[in-house]
């Protein structure tokens, strides 16, 4: 099974990050987002990952990909940014015909047991049910479980099934075969050719899907819900590390190389490698790697690579390689 990881997305809403660094190597509670999907490919049926990325950050992504994963990577470059659809018809040529293939989106860190229904062969849709539909693509089932319909954040949604952005299909060529003819026929939605109008394709020619539901579905788009998933994931997965001289209230993930003097750290708090804290409080918030804070008061705060926060009692969001001192 191949495995197709889009991440070519500019990741606008999480600027100034996104200016420096690519949405997929932004930190939440100890790794870069792409390193926890990594984590929750594991023991799936994986023979190659293919990346879709752009033509700005790939390298840093292909490189952190090599490092961390044992399977063989490629990728292809999305040149002009057209939609998801448009993306992963860019990794047609890497997927046999008859090859199973699984789709996860670059930014959707989960939690799921998707080994039973790539075993036996299911194409399905993971899906999750949420409050309101109407923000996110939209699942319809019939009674016997088979997806009748999808939307994309429609106004009267027809379920409460929000697609979380994982896909498998047991054969590879009915996806690309439905992306070539909105391709061709210039089917686009807002401007872009999506991967849900692709998916209604196949579904009015035939094709049968499921849904899987998604047990732990966790959004990194914006600050606001970077942080939330930061939170959720330190109950899971923090390191709540000792620093002797410092205050440390778990759930906290710190780095052995990054350096805390004096200080008081936690909760939900995940310091990246090289980051320097010295006299501060800092709580519910993320310290990328390198960044320096001295004297400081920060909570719900997202300080950037190798930046500087020095004299503030404030709520930041500083990108890479910034400087804010007061005082």
């Amino acid at each position: 099974m191949k495995v197709i990881i889009p991440v070519a997305g500019f990741g606008t809403r999480l600027r100034p990050h996104t200016y420096t660094a690519p949405k997929a190597l932004i930190h939440v509670a100890g790794k870069p987002i792409l390193g926890h999907i990594f984590d929750s490919l594991q023991g799936l049926p994986c023979e190659e990952i293919v990346l879709v990325v752009g033509e700005n950050g790939g390298e840093a992504i292909i490189h952190y990909a090599k490092q961390v994963v044992s399977v063989p990577i490629r990728s292809v470059v999305q040149h002009i940014p057209q939609g998801l659809g448009d993306a992963i018809f860019r990794a047609r040529e890497m997927v046999e015909p008859d090859e199973p293939v699984l789709i996860v989106l670059g930014d959707t860190i989960f939690e799921a047991h998707l080994e039973k229904p790539i075993q036996e062969g299911v194409d399905f849709i993971g899906v999750k049910p949420v409050e309101d539909p109407r923000r996110f693509g939209v699942v319809e089932v019939n009674e016997e479980g088979w997806v009748i319909g999808l939307e994309e954040k429609p106004d009267q949604p027809k379920s409460n099934l929000a697609v979380v952005g994982i896909y498998h299909f047991s054969r590879s060529a009915p996806l690309f075969e439905a992306l070539d003819y909105i391709i061709r026929h210039n089917i686009r939605t807002k401007g872009e050719f999506q991967l849900t109008d692709a998916l209604s394709y196949m579904i009015r020619k035939g094709h049968k899907m499921r849904v899987v539901e998604i047990e732990g579905w966790y959004d990194c788009g914006k600050p606001e819900t970077l942080l939330e998933t930061n939170r959720i994931l330190l109950r899971k997965k923090g390191n709540n590390r000792e620093v002797p001289g410092s205050v440390i209230i778990p759930p906290v993930h710190i780095e052995e190389n990054a350096h805390i003097e004096a200080s008081v750290i936690g909760p939900y708090v995940s310091i990246a490698e090289g980051a320097y804290i010295k006299h501060s409080v800092v709580s519910d918030s993320i310290v990328n790697s390198g960044a320096i804070i001295e004297d400081a008061v920060l909570d719900q705060s997202i300080i950037g690579k190798e930046a500087r926060v020095i004299g503030v009692k404030k709520r930041l969001n500083v990108g890479d390689n910034s400087e804010v001192v007061f005082g």
